[in-house]
């Protein structure tokens, strides 16, 4: 072969192997814009507030907890208001007042927020960096901040499952069960309060009647004013004494956010029956777990009220898929 037909046969090899090259990358490029497509979506944490304050279908009394004929709790948009309160432990505005107090109870420190509802306020989600997606995660001081949140905890850290009811502010993200007997708490736009399990209604069913927040965590730890769980109650395979994180509900207008630490010298932790009996000492009708561990923290007016525990050791906040806030 002559060395001209052997420069004409090595630049036909080489075009063939980058045309391949090229559109093995481009499916490439393709199938992981895809992906990224189906698994992360944008989520605009005011925008969807604002958006079911002016659309979302009104509760159908599926709540067990609170008045479902008050519209006085719909969502707001999240607009501040000028405070006439605000201190360390105390804050008060047009639509809502919140105070911290510290309870010492089994050899471990409580942060319990108290909220009243008087006017266009309602408990809402916020995801992190505004994304819905697995492993998508933020400090939960971060996107309180980001939403000029007063009061904020950490969610149900959705995003470390794969099922599981997802509801945020009105917009069904997840629709896949995690199992039928599965506990979740439905705030509705009424600013009820509701444990379903997830066998006995789809995400749909809730969103059509009234559901604002489905948080899939649990379990409930107060029904109709009394303890539903027993020392027998862990979360997988968690350790008897942890810090916590719940939501509970007292009348129509008032509210509980509830942290505890754990893992310190100061603090021990609570199992779930504590948490429980904890929730019950303060009066509540439904009470609901959400995640613990690490992730428990209670941001407040700017400052983290709790000390948060990271892979048991250092004190700092863990990130986390979501928060609940006002």
């Amino acid at each position: 072969m002559s060395n001209n037909k052997k420069g004409k046969s090595l630049r036909k090899i080489l075009t063939t192997a980058y045309t391949a090259v090229l559109i093995g990358t481009s499916g490439m490029v393709i199938a992981d814009t895809l992906f990224i497509s189906k698994s992360l979506a944008k989520f605009s944490n005011e925008t969807a507030a604002a958006t079911n304050t002016a659309t979302g279908n009104s509760a159908s009394g599926m709540g067990t907890s609170g008045n479902s004929s008050s519209s006085s709790n719909s969502t707001s948009t999240g607009t501040s208001t000028t405070p006439t309160v605000s201190t360390a432990t105390a804050y008060e505005d047009d639509t809502k007042s919140i105070s911290i107090e510290t309870y010492e109870r089994n050899n471990t420190q409580i942060h319990v927020a108290t909220v009243k509802i008087k006017g266009n306020a309602s408990i809402k989600t916020a995801l992190a960096n505004e994304t819905y997606g697995r492993n998508v995660t933020a400090k939960t001081s971060s996107t309180a901040k980001s939403v000029n949140a007063v009061l904020a905890i950490n969610g149900d850290y959705y995003g470390a499952r794969d099922a599981g009811y997802v509801v945020r502010n009105g917009q069904l993200l997840r629709s896949e069960s995690q199992n039928a007997s599965q506990e979740d708490l439905v705030i509705y736009k009424d600013g009820s309060f509701g444990i379903i399990k997830e066998g006995d209604i789809t995400a749909q069913q809730l969103v059509d009647n009234g559901a604002m927040q489905v948080l899939s965590f649990g379990p409930a730890l107060i029904e109709n004013g009394q303890i539903a769980v027993d020392s027998s109650d862990e979360v997988g395979k968690a350790m008897a004494s942890n810090p916590r994180t719940a939501i509970g509900i007292i009348d129509d207008n008032t509210y509980v956010f509830v942290v505890s630490d754990g893992r310190t010298r100061e603090s021990k932790g609570l199992s779930l029956k504590q948490l429980a009996e904890f929730m019950k000492e303060l009066n509540v009708t439904t009470a609901y777990n959400l995640d613990g561990g690490g992730s428990s923290t209670m941001y407040f007016n700017g400052q983290i009220i709790n000390k948060p525990t990271t892979n048991g050791r250092n004190i700092e906040e863990r990130e986390v898929s979501d928060i609940v806030y006002l």
